[in-house]
């Protein structure tokens, strides 16, 4: 069999790294991309470029943004009393569409998993932990002085409704309750074993707005 072109091969290889992509999935895009336009692959790989250029992660929140604090954070208008705790950015992104939260968010990147062995270091609780102690930094406008910060009230735990997320809101909320602040968990509504990013809007208004005491 005649071996594929070096780049070909790469291309292949780069591709099958991808989560959920398999060596015909990766083949087939490689092959995609050889024969449409010279234009797309250009601008594909001047997107990724972009991506890793242009983008870092809010020292706050730990959200991906292109400045820093993220635009959420340094928003006066948000509620910086309330810090809503989610797995990954693209959490983010499910609630704000639903425009039924106006608090402020931080992201673990990812849950606690003995499986995949990724315990609570692995996780930003630590830096969530930080927060809630010393408070969220005050944006510009927020009326107060500089360096000040404003104290943390609750804590609103929106974790996937599976048995990962569900251990990581109870570790976080054991660890919590003793800093004197109220900790909810997202009510009930969203599917169990499935992934917040794939909820719709009503489903996920609804379980904001019904969140419960944990």
């Amino acid at each position: 069999m005649q071996p594929l072109a070096e780049p070909v091969t790469k291309l292949i290889e780069a591709f099958s790294k991808l989560p959920g992509i398999g060596p015909k999935t990766a083949s087939r895009l490689t092959y995609f991309l050889l024969r449409s336009d010279e234009s797309l692959a250009l601008n594909l790989a001047q997107a990724l470029q972009e991506l890793k250029a242009n983008t870092l992660f809010c020292s706050i929140c730990y959200n991906i943004a292109d400045q820093d604090p993220c635009a959420i954070c340094a928003n006066a208008q948000r509620d910086h009393s309330l810090i809503c705790i989610v797995e990954e950015p693209l959490d983010v992104q499910a609630i704000e569409r639903t425009r039924a939260f106006n608090g402020v968010y931080h992201v673990l990147h990812g849950a606690i998993s003995p499986v995949e062995g990724r315990g609570p270091d692995d996780l930003k609780i630590r830096e969530l932990l930080k927060r809630i102690q010393n408070g969220n930094p005050a944006p510009d406008g927020a009326g107060a002085g500089a360096g000040a910060a404003l104290p943390v009230k609750e804590i609103l735990l929106a974790t996937n409704p599976n048995l990962e997320g569900d251990a990581t809101a109870m570790y976080i909320a054991r660890l919590a309750k003793p800093l004197g602040v109220r900790v909810t968990r997202l009510a009930h509504g969203l599917p169990v074993g499935g992934d917040l990013e794939y909820a719709d809007d009503i489903t996920l208004g609804r379980a904001l707005a019904g969140r419960s005491e944990l």
